[in-house]
């Protein structure tokens, strides 16, 4: 990995959104990038594909096995498959909402990296997309807060188990103009929950990049976060 350009890479959710944004900016840049999703990648370049979903932990395990078959180093791993729920205050937060959010966005995560570890893939950066909202706590984010803040503690814990060479931190993109932003922006509750107001006016402004735009100023910044204390949470808009 030089000044954000990576050989090989492994990127979850890449069917669509920022997930598709980062592998198709990898594909351009020359990399192996190798995908694991619901729907499968609709690109056709890459060199592995698994469509699975991650809240059946035995079937991500498996597709694990499938992608990591022959592969022995990995230069960046993005965690970035992850589901919203809901706005919604946490009392009517139903519980199989939030189990399924915590399945999805923490522990599928640790499926996949328990299997790199088992592997002993070398791996030399790995992100997990997290959010602001992870650490804000506003009203509304009720399941997809808790999910983002578990899964930054997760990313610290696993810092003390991947080698010291392999960069780590849960990572916050900014705002990312994905269809998640169609039912934050358009359907969710704005008078309810006021912080939407100002996800609706960023829309259509350079403050909400599309999922390409967005992926290449993450891909740009990742260098810099070897310099930062692994496992921490680090938002690209403190960078």
């Amino acid at each position: 990995m030089q000044n954000g350009h990576f050989g090989s890479a492994l990127v979850t959710g890449n069917s669509s959104g920022l997930g598709l944004g980062v592998t198709r900016v990898l594909l351009e840049r020359g990399a192996n990038v190798y995908g694991m999703s619901r729907r499968g990648c609709p690109e056709a370049g890459v060199s592995g594909d698994e469509q699975v979903d991650l809240s059946d932990f035995t079937a991500t395990q498996t597709a694990m096995e499938r992608l990591l078959e022959g592969v022995e180093s990995l230069d960046l791993v993005v965690l970035n498959a992850g589901l919203l729920g809901h706005m919604q205050r946490m009392q009517d937060a139903p519980m199989d909402e939030l189990r399924l959010l915590m399945d999805v966005n923490t522990f599928a995560n640790k499926v996949i990296l328990d299997a790199l570890l088992k592997h002993r893939v070398r791996v030399g950066q790995i992100i997990a997309i997290s959010s602001g909202a992870s650490v804000s706590g506003h009203a509304g984010w009720s399941g997809y807060s808790l999910s983002k803040a578990a899964l930054n503690m997760m990313m610290q814990l696993y810092a003390h188990e991947f080698p010291e060479e392999t960069a780590i931190n849960a990572f916050a993109p900014g705002l990312v103009d994905t269809a998640m932003q169609d039912y934050l922006c358009e359907e969710a509750d704005r008078e309810s929950f006021p912080v939407l107001q100002r996800l609706k006016a960023a829309r259509g402004t350079q403050d909400m990049p599309g999922p390409e735009d967005a992926a290449r100023a993450i891909l740009d910044v990742l260098p810099r976060l070897h310099q930062t204390t692994r496992g921490s949470f680090v938002d690209i808009r403190q960078l």
